[in-house]
């Protein structure tokens, strides 16, 4: 989830790390834990590794999805997802591939863990750190994905 929320907003990730959560009662959250619920209904969903990742579901052709709504945060989705990848890599299992899942577009994403993505997940996994050892939140950062954010009350009133 820390992977996901560095891409989307690094203030809604320190909120996060701070135990703030807001998600409980948001509108699109709640559809989101809908679609959650009603697609895919054949996959075992929910696969918690080592209290780390969970990954929406696995396919036995090793192929990990992430199911998602719309596409309106999709570079987050992708991180996510490449984070799963090399986080199975670092514990030895390899030939992983993934797939972004868009029920509600009827659409699919291939997506793929590169030598260039490991790299750049590390700087990801320190700023991540950084982040979490903050005292107060990063300066906010208006983007037009704010209006839709759980975590906007808090940033904005």
């Amino acid at each position: 989830m820390m992977v996901y929320y560095y891409f989307v907003c690094q203030r809604k990730l320190y909120y996060f790390c701070k135990n703030l959560r807001m998600e409980q009662d948001d509108e699109n959250v709640a559809i989101g834990k809908v679609l959650d619920e009603t697609a895919y209904s054949h996959a075992e969903k929910h696969i918690t590794v080592n209290n780390q990742i969970s990954v929406d579901y696995i396919e036995k052709s090793r192929i990990l999805h992430e199911v998602k709504k719309s596409r309106s945060i999709e570079e987050a989705g992708i991180w996510q997802l490449k984070y799963y990848l090399w986080y199975f890599k670092q514990r030895g299992v390899e030939h992983l591939t993934g797939k972004i899942d868009y029920p509600l577009l009827k659409h699919t994403e291939s997506i793929a863990l590169t030598k260039e993505d490991e790299a750049h997940l590390l700087n990801v996994m320190k700023e991540i750190n950084a982040i979490q050892g903050m005292k107060t939140p990063p300066p906010r950062k208006t983007k037009k994905i704010c209006k839709k954010c759980a975590y906007y009350d808090l940033c904005f009133i």
